[in-house]
């Protein structure tokens, strides 16, 4: 089984293994340990590389000169990698407002705008407003121009 067409639920059950289930799924080499240790470390295969056939993954442990720590310590390494995996996706929330909703909102705001125009009083001398209209002004009332230019 590739690893690409794992999902965390594959790697939540081999995280419930236990070791020795884990350990009979893994090819287990042995080498020289490199590093700091002297003759315990050049002379004995204590350090194991352990892959996980199934998955593909690989984990090396070489912190312990003895061969069967390192062992132990690998397959628990295996286990942490697993319950890592075995975690659910976070769920995705949208963030994109849709187009479909920004154009309502927007068409909603130009019905307000046009209702408030509407609403607004028409300046006589100017005739200004939502739209300017034929008739002539009324003789009856008096602007604020006409009152000036009559004194």
């Amino acid at each position: 089984m590739p690893q690409n067409d794992l999902t965390y639920r594959d790697f939540a059950r081999f995280a419930s293994q236990t070791p020795d289930e884990i350990a009979r799924d893994c090819d287990v080499s042995v080498f020289r340990a490199t590093g700091p240790g002297g003759q315990g470390v050049n002379t004995t295969d204590s350090a194991v590389r352990m892959k996980h056939v199934p998955t593909g993954i690989v984990v090396t442990a070489r912190d312990s000169r003895s061969q069967y720590r390192n062992r132990l310590a690998c397959l628990e390494k295996l286990r942490l990698v697993f319950a890592r995996k075995a975690r659910p996706p976070k769920v995705r929330r949208k963030t994109q407002v849709p187009r479909r909703a920004k154009e309502k909102r927007l068409q909603d705001k130009r019905m307000q705008s046009e209702k408030k125009t509407a609403r607004r009083r028409i300046d006589r001398a100017t005739r200004t407003a939502a739209e300017p209209t034929d008739r002539p002004i009324s003789q009856g009332t008096r602007t604020s121009t006409d009152r000036e230019s009559s004194q």
